[in-house]
């Protein structure tokens, strides 16, 4: 028997952000039961606690989705930091470091719980086929597009900024194949706003509801490109009735991405034959 955690991440609210099944002590787990019960829990990832390799690191985890595992997402990070620290972990210094597929990723613990974004394995402009295949996609016209960029931190991210927040929400979910891409699409909400972004994101026909990974990329793009301040709060999940509200900070050459976690769901898995 293994505990088990599920964490709500990006909300103030309950049953409003983005949940994570959380594994603890997955030491004696093979990648198989990995893969079989991330399949089986059906969220968008599963992760899995278990000893470091890394004598810097607090922790090592894995993150499955239902169809194989990522180096790195980011509301997986705060969710599995949330359950190692409320399962009684103690971190080595004031920040956690977690291990994971993309090497060692600090997190900070505030008023929430906010990692710095890892560097990205890909990122410059998109190029006209990428476009274009974006463009079908998410069945829009190219005129929406203002810019697009890759923002690739382990998942693959390719992003589009389209004219505004409205636009962003515009986008038939429903409708959506984003086929081998993962696509971030981001719009600026008018000044005075509660949020200064609306942000969705596209694997396959599934919509993430609320994206760490993708607003991290998003905020080093268009921070660094002026388009953004160094502290803004980005919006993601209203067209899926979830209300996720994510903390961008920049703090010197760090980006940090944070937001709540809330436990909604404890207990115990059979995972072992």
């Amino acid at each position: 028997m293994h505990d088990f955690s599920q964490v709500d991440v990006f909300s103030d609210e309950p049953l409003r952000g983005n949940p994570v099944a959380v594994v603890h002590g997955a030491d004696d787990l093979s990648d198989e039961q990995m893969a079989a019960f991330a399949r089986w829990t059906n969220l968008s990832e599963t992760t899995f606690l278990l000893t470091p390799t890394d004598p810097a690191a607090d922790y090592r985890l894995r993150i499955f989705t239902i169809d194989g595992e990522l180096p790195f997402a980011g509301h997986p990070t705060l969710g599995s930091a949330h359950a190692w620290l409320e399962a009684g972990g103690v971190p080595r210094g004031d920040d956690l470091v977690q291990e994971c597929g993309a090497g060692l990723v600090r997190i900070r613990r505030r008023e929430v719980l906010s990692f710095a974004a890892p560097p990205l394995r890909r990122s410059g402009p998109a190029d006209t086929a990428t476009i274009n295949e974006v463009v079908r996609a998410l069945g829009i016209e190219l005129s929406d597009v203002v810019a697009a960029e890759w923002v690739d931190n382990g998942p693959g991210w390719v992003a589009v900024l389209l004219r505004d927040a409205a636009a962003v929400l515009a986008v038939r979910g429903d409708r959506v194949d984003a086929g081998d891409l993962a696509i971030g699409v981001v719009g600026l909400h008018d000044a005075g706003a509660e949020c200064a972004v609306e942000v969705r994101a596209f694997f396959r026909s599934f919509e993430d509801p609320v994206t760490g990974s993708l607003n991290a990329g998003l905020a080093q793009w268009l921070i660094g490109r002026g388009t953004l301040p160094p502290t803004y709060t980005a919006a993601q999940g209203t067209a899926l009735a979830r209300r996720g509200r994510v903390r961008v900070e920049q703090v010197g050459a760090d980006i940090w991405v944070g937001g709540a976690t809330r436990t909604t769901i404890t207990g115990q898995v059979m995972l072992n034959d």
